[in-house]
């Protein structure tokens, strides 16, 4: 099997310790999606798969998954991978369990939204555990990747597997946008 790591724009292989889509080629891989040829030319290019994960490899070869490039962020001309900012939401002891969107904004095409749930026992005062939530990450993440608002529910809605449905948590931001990136 051969793996690599690309610019998911471009295709372009990025240097040990970026992180890029992930891309692997081997006899293993499949043909095509059957009677979907424009989902096939989506995922194939020259008989690498795009797999649609975020990753990078160490200098060893080692493979390091990071996140879904689908969810990615991109703020200004920076990507941000939900992960790395529900990983510092999920540190703090109010929170319970977190997502992380981006939602349209004007001046940077996306921010950083979290969608919380409060553990037991966590303050009920919205504006006062978003303050606090917000500036515990900042001492874990470089500014622009913290969240700029947090909306807190009782629970985040999962598939039937246990995995977030990042979609439905962001549709109502994007409903009214003709595309669903900033």
């Amino acid at each position: 099997m051969e793996l690599r790591i690309v610019d998911a724009a471009t295709g372009e292989p990025l240097p040990v310790g970026s992180v890029g889509e992930v891309w692997t080629r081997s006899d293993q891989n499949m043909v095509g999606y059957w009677n979907k040829p424009d989902e096939t030319t989506a995922v194939l290019a020259d008989g690498w798969f795009r797999t649609g994960d975020a990753g990078w490899l160490d200098e060893d070869g080692y493979l390091f998954l990071h996140d879904r490039i689908k969810d990615m962020i991109v703020s200004g001309a920076e990507n941000i991978y939900p992960a790395e900012v529900e990983n510092a939401l999920l540190s703090h002891p109010a929170v319970a369990d977190a997502a992380v969107i981006g939602v349209p904004d004007d001046k940077w095409g996306e921010t950083v939204k979290a969608i919380v749930v409060r553990a037991p026992g966590a303050p009920e005062d919205d504006e006062a555990l978003t303050a606090d939530i917000i500036a515990a990450t900042r001492d874990r993440l470089a500014h622009y990747k913290c969240p700029t608002t947090i909306d807190f529910t009782d629970a985040l809605p999962r598939n039937p597997s246990g995995k977030v449905l990042k979609r439905e948590l962001r549709r109502p931001y994007w409903s009214d946008k003709e595309r669903n990136i900033g």
